[in-house]
């Protein structure tokens, strides 16, 4: 009997112990100004073609972000980001593909979006 009232209270310390760690885990942290500055110029060149298009919001957890020192034509681009954009609609939400290109000063070169 006396095992058995160990082996609990040692399931109970554990249970809690997780459970506390679980809710002081930390916020994601917030985009870097590379990511925001890729959303907010996709987002208006987007309402440009399509007003529905209210926000376009990135999975920063899935983001590819890569430090670059390459060309196109005479233009530099100094950072790619890749990953998977959700275009808010009225009505839905949909998934898509985006590349967005940085090159000097942090300006935001081209931002493309497409459907998977």
């Amino acid at each position: 009997m006396t095992l058995r009232l160990w082996t609990i209270a040692g399931s109970a310390t554990l249970f809690l112990t997780v459970a506390t760690q679980a809710q002081t885990a930390a916020p994601l942290p917030s985009p870097s100004p590379e990511v925001e500055a890729c959303r907010a110029s996709g987002l208006i060149a987007l309402k440009e073609k399509t007003p529905a298009i209210k926000d376009v919001t990135f999975d920063v957890e899935g983001l590819t972000v890569a430090k670059a020192d390459t060309k196109v034509e005479d233009t530099p681009i100094r950072t790619v980001i890749m990953g998977e954009a959700y275009l808010q609609r009225d009505k839905s939400d949909k998934a898509y593909q985006f590349v967005c290109l940085i090159g000097e000063k942090g300006k935001v070169l081209m931002t493309f979006f497409t459907q998977r």
